[in-house]
């Protein structure tokens, strides 16, 4: 297994344990027990995925995700020994990746850890022989900075706006369905996430089309799903 897994965790105890059991299933771990020693990690050796704890001393793990997420596309897992709801669903709409609640099974967590670095991997990287699109016709794609930059305007993009545009200009000319791209952001494929998926392109289109109702950049594939059209055919 490949992948730096970065732990930010403020008990000693439950850190050195999930880093030894990481380290025996073949990954690489630094450790933190809060956010200026990650940060101080990051900077000198950045990692693939962070295992936060949200209820970190200083800075807590909420802040640090909707931090890492307006810099970083790293792959975000919080833990946490809240029975809330309401923590759980404001760490996912700051950009977090997955949660897992303490007490948690070892083995589960893994399995999550594995997965989101598979899709990592997966939404990061071109197809063989094509290309990540970072500008196309009047259009910049800015992937560290999450817009959409043309002379007339800079469009800024919603979490899941970019990472729907991040899957459809990592293959351009592919035509992805809405089960594939739903996974490839992390989403079960599923009614709920495949009209999200509609709404989330419907939006990029406002932003990127000169009409929408006939696009030129992201297509319609009718009874496949959604194709970016790659510049460099033009």
């Amino acid at each position: 297994m490949t992948g730096h897994i970065l732990i930010v965790e403020d008990d000693r105890t439950t850190r050195m344990r999930l880093a030894a059991y990481l380290r025996e299933q073949g990954y690489r771990v630094s450790e933190a027990e809060n956010a200026e020693q990650m940060e101080q990690t990051l900077h000198d050796d950045p990692a693939e995925l962070l295992l936060v704890d949200i209820n970190l001393d200083g800075k807590d793990g909420l802040t640090i995700t909707r931090e890492q997420r307006a810099v970083s596309r790293v792959g975000i897992i919080l833990l946490t020994a809240r029975d809330d709801q309401v923590d759980k669903i404001v760490g996912l709409e700051m950009g977090a990746d997955d949660y897992v609640t303490k007490p948690f099974d070892k083995r589960e967590l893994a399995a999550r850890v594995k997965n989101l670095l598979a899709r990592i991997t997966d939404i990061g990287q071109a197809p063989q022989g094509a290309h990540a699109v970072h500008d196309f016709g009047p259009w910049r794609f800015d992937r560290i900075r999450r817009r959409l930059i043309s002379a007339a305007r800079i469009e800024p993009l919603s979490k899941q706006e970019f990472d729907v545009m991040t899957a459809l200009a990592d293959h351009p000319g592919q035509t992805l369905s809405r089960a594939r791209i739903a996974e490839m952001i992390g989403r079960p494929a599923g009614r709920g996430n495949n009209r999200m998926i509609d709404v989330v392109v419907g939006r990029l289109r406002k932003k990127v089309e000169k009409d929408p109702a006939r696009p030129e950049w992201i297509l319609t594939e009718h009874g496949k799903g959604y194709q970016f059209v790659d510049p460099a055919a033009l």
